[in-house]
């Protein structure tokens, strides 16, 4: 079992830590004996796992933006190479490409040095295999090997310096090339302005080596050049900043469409030509109906707070069926595996934050293959006279949308938060204006009739975190104070609930 100090570093699916000082009461614990603690415990996890000897595995290793990510590369390098490892030097990289090295470049396994958009001294590591992303109980046996000292046999591997990025821009632009099928083939964006907004992260090659290339303008684009410290914004689709600084620098510059994508690029978002975003369910409907052509009748995995609209855009647009799960975007993608493997047509496990995987490519959540299925789904619906916003025109968008989030003050706190859930489902029954949804994956959702908020409320447990983050909808003004009105009844019992977010309500 883990203790304490070895589980601060599990983060779902991830393992994530403070790596630079800088921030005030945070110190440093990624540090090099721990990052080689824990590169030792991969080599011998992922060595049982592919089953050959650690000495003959090969690993790809790469990076974002991050002030520490040359220190903790370093780390991990000599750590590999000790063990007899051969190691492929991929540098600065976005996530989803490490993944790739797998499937093009024969690696059994891949480290992508990387804290998503947390803030700039925080970083951490991401394990892929052939079979995609590592799952929790994977991290947990990784970090008890950390924790235990153990380590790989000594041996004497060797170092590759590999620019793969150039092989994963070149396969995107094909995909391009082949997907609009212009006349100029080798400039099929020509005549196309598209900005984008790497947030100083990894995602400045998708300007100048995917889209300029095939003939795109990219004048107007921002925040390019990798910047460790992140000055302009965080890089981060969800962020309202960010959103307003890519949507800004869209309609400034003229642009027919805006991107923007994370710090490590395994999610993105867009912006139409008015500056609106393409964002959450706004992103789902696109990407569903891009996964839905020939795929007829397909379910589309989503997380849990996503729309009554976007339900009806699927299932009566789109023709598809709608099957929402659990928040965080590693529950959604096994969920849409599972689904597959039962015989399921499910072509998209999509959620909220932006993590889009879609089964032609490996269920990899990739920002930056997500963003070009929507540009080229736009320079198609361009060549026919229409644009993003007519295939979105039928979505039907929420009056009102608020998420709230109540901190948890017990130590037990998923107890607690088990217990909130179970004893208002109970508290729900006995109100005959409350209707529980039929299914209920995580939290619990209740719906509401015109006359009592129409709309609905999802409370649950946060995935990570000491929280239980409340999302309510209503499609009639002042249907979210109402709801919120008739749900303080049973929040108000809850002691170890901080109410103080109600306050704005």
């Amino acid at each position: 079992m883990l203790t304490k100090y070895w589980s601060q570093f599990k983060s779902g699916t991830d393992i994530r830590g403070v790596a630079s000082d800088g921030v005030a009461g945070e110190e440093v614990n990624l540090t090099d004996e721990n990052i080689e603690k824990m590169t030792a415990g991969f080599a011998l996890w992922l060595s049982d796992s592919v089953k050959k000897d650690v000495s003959a595995l090969k690993v790809a290793v790469g990076h974002d933006s991050r002030i520490s990510a040359d220190r903790i590369q370093a780390a991990v390098t000599r750590t590999l190479t000790a063990a007899g490892v051969q190691v492929l030097d991929c540098g600065l990289a976005s996530t989803p490409s490490m993944f790739m090295t797998t499937v093009d470049l024969g690696c059994d396994g891949s480290v992508q040095i990387t804290a998503s958009h947390h803030p700039f001294n925080r970083n951490g590591l991401k394990f892929f295999t052939k079979n995609g992303g590592l799952d929790s109980p994977d991290i947990e046996a990784i970090l008890l090997h950390a924790q235990d000292g153990d380590k790989p046999a000594e041996g004497k591997g060797s170092v590759k310096t590999v620019d793969y990025m150039s092989q994963y821009s070149a396969h995107l632009r094909a995909m391009i090339q082949k997907g609009v099928n212009a006349a100029d083939y080798a400039h099929p964006l020509k005549g196309f302005h598209i900005v984008v907004d790497a947030g100083n992260g990894a995602g400045g090659f998708y300007a100048r080596d995917v889209l300029e290339p095939l003939g795109a303008d990219i004048s107007g684009s921002q925040f390019l050049e990798p910047d460790g410290h992140f000055p302009n914004h965080i890089p981060n689709p969800e962020n309202e900043t960010a959103m307003k600084s890519v949507c800004a620098a869209t309609v400034e510059a003229g642009a027919d469409l805006g991107v923007i994508f994370d710090t490590d690029v395994d999610r993105g978002g867009a912006v139409d030509e008015r500056g609106d975003e393409i964002n959450r369910n706004r992103l789902v409907a696109i990407a569903s109906a891009i996964a839905l052509e020939g795929n007829g009748g397909g379910t589309i995995v989503t997380d849990s707070i996503t729309s009554s609209g976007l339900n009806q855009y699927i299932e009566k647009t789109l023709g598809g069926k709608h099957h929402r799960f659990k928040r965080g975007y590693k529950n959604v993608i096994n969920e849409a595996v599972r689904l597959n493997s039962e015989g399921v047509n499910c072509p998209l496990a999509i959620e909220t934050s932006g993590h889009a995987a879609m089964r032609e490519n490996y269920f990899l959540d990739d920002g930056a293959y997500l963003v070009t299925k929507i540009i080229i789904k736009s320079a198609q619906l361009r060549a026919q006279g229409k644009k993003l916003e007519d295939l979105l025109a039928p979505l039907a968008e929420p009056v009102e949308a608020a998420e709230l989030r109540f901190p948890i003050r017990t130590e037990n706190f998923r107890e607690y938060g088990q217990k909130v859930i179970a004893d208002l489902t109970e508290y729900a029954k006995q109100h005959p204006a409350w209707h529980i949804a039929p299914e209920n994956y995580e939290g619990l959702r209740v719906l509401f009739g015109k006359e009592d908020g129409d709309g609905w409320f999802l409370l649950r447990l946060s995935v990570h975190d000491p929280l239980m983050p409340l999302n309510v909808e209503s499609d009639s003004q002042g249907g979210v104070r109402k709801i919120l009105n008739q749900l303080s009844g049973y929040l108000n019992t809850c002691r170890e609930l901080d109410l103080s977010p109600l306050k704005e309500y």
